[in-house]
């Protein structure tokens, strides 16, 4: 599970990207063309990168420290989901998956018992 939530995790993450770039065209479009709220939808692409970045670096950290990788996930996927809906629609249900598959590993891994 762990595996997967890394996976899930990375491409989530990337794809968050993908959507977060798309919101920031289509704000930066809107706010050059005198668009109302286009600067609003730009400042919400800036969020939803900022919380992409932090969906990879929970995808990342998904094999050797999986709660807080689930925490960061499920953080990074709802966020996206919150602040640019339709451009977050493939890259956040991949990260609440890989979040909530690393929140599992995460319980059903004991805790390593260090043998002095």
């Amino acid at each position: 599970m762990k595996i997967a939530a890394l996976i899930l995790g990375i491409i989530g993450g990337i794809a968050g990207l993908l959507g977060a770039t798309f919101a920031l065209f289509v704000g930066g479009v809107g706010a050059t063309f005198g668009a109302k709220d286009g600067g609003e939808i730009m400042w919400l692409g800036f969020s939803s990168l900022l919380l992409s970045l932090i969906g990879i670096i929970g995808g990342a950290l998904g094999i050797a420290k999986p709660k807080a990788a689930g925490y960061m996930m499920l953080i990074a996927g709802i966020g996206g989901f919150i602040a640019v809906s339709a451009a977050y629609i493939v890259g956040g249900p991949l990260l609440i998956v890989g979040g909530i598959l690393a929140l599992i590993a995460a319980k059903k891994s004991p805790e390593a018992v260090v043998i002095q």
